[in-house]
């Protein structure tokens, strides 16, 4: 039974108190923003989950249903996309990116497209989203509830063992450069809300997304470990020099690297400093000899 002593609509997960919300919110999607004593809601309008685009609709028997998608394909007609009806099939959609690549973040916006999610009750759909996403119902659902227990930087850099109990040598400005490298929109949907510890911010963006970060994931912690192997060898310098243009054009190189447009440079655009074969030509120049 609901509040009220209503029956719980087929597919509301009345046993999860975090899914349960979570089905509340999106069906509450169609109605934000409208007045209801002029216009009543459809159940038209979208929920965005990471790069999940989630539709509540009602079926002729008033059961409610929802359709899931890549937001990417919102416009685009269910016929010219793959369906699937099991939501254990997101596994595998969700391993590999378009160029199948394997995917180590869950959040990171790099999800393929071409596939929907059809007529999903309740249940099924909040297991599909927990596929995709682990544990971010259950985490968004605390958040609301203030009960989200964040660990912090210095809490998971002390817990950490063997190869990896070197990322606690980290200083704040390191930490800070860590997350502003990785745990932005453009690489990770999550929103950060650790910092390097309960005292001291970072000023690093945190993401606008509606999925809660409650801790460093074990791909920023592995980051963190080679950063501090690096910083361990900072001593040992050498020196490079490099001419205004050999300096442009390595700025070109990282900023390619860093934004993942380096596969999108052609072989024939030699007129662009990440291009591969002047890219060749400037390793010879720096690195020849050895």
């Amino acid at each position: 039974m609901t509040e009220g002593g209503s029956q719980p609509r087929t597919g509301q997960a009345a046993d999860r108190p975090d899914w349960r919300a979570f089905l509340t919110w999106v069906e509450r999607a169609a109605g934000e923003g409208v007045d209801e004593r002029r216009q009543p809601p459809t159940h038209s309008a979208s929920r965005t989950w990471g790069q999940l685009q989630i539709t509540p609709r009602q079926t002729d028997g008033d059961r409610q249903r929802y359709d899931l998608r890549h937001v990417d394909d919102g416009g685009v007609p269910a016929t010219e996309l793959t369906a699937h009806d099991d939501p254990t099939a997101l596994h595998e959609i969700a391993r590999v990116d378009a160029d199948g690549h394997y995917r180590p973040l869950a959040g990171a916006p790099t999800l393929r497209t071409g596939w929907v999610f059809r007529d999903l009750d309740g249940t099924a759909l909040c297991r599909a989203v927990e596929v995709c996403y682990p544990a971010s119902v259950a985490n968004w659902h605390r958040e609301r509830e203030g009960e989200l227990d964040v660990t912090h930087w210095r809490a998971t850099a002390a817990r950490q063992t063997g190869i990896y109990d070197v990322v606690d040598e980290l200083s704040g400005d390191q930490v800070e450069r860590l997350a502003a490298a990785c745990c932005v929109d453009s690489q990770c949907l999550r929103r950060r809300e650790w910092d390097e510890s309960p005292e001291e911010d970072l000023d690093a963006p945190r993401g606008d997304g509606a999925i809660p970060c409650r801790e460093p994931c074990s791909l920023v912690v592995a980051a963190a470990r080679e950063i501090a192997v690096a910083e361990r060898d900072a001593g040992e310098t050498g020196t490079l020099s490099l001419t205004e243009r050999e300096r442009a054009q390595l700025e070109r190189i990282l900023d390619a690297v860093a934004e993942g447009r380096a596969d999108d440079v052609r072989d024939g655009d030699l007129g662009d400093g990440a291009n591969r074969l002047r890219v060749r030509y400037l390793r010879e120049t720096l690195f020849g000899d050895e």
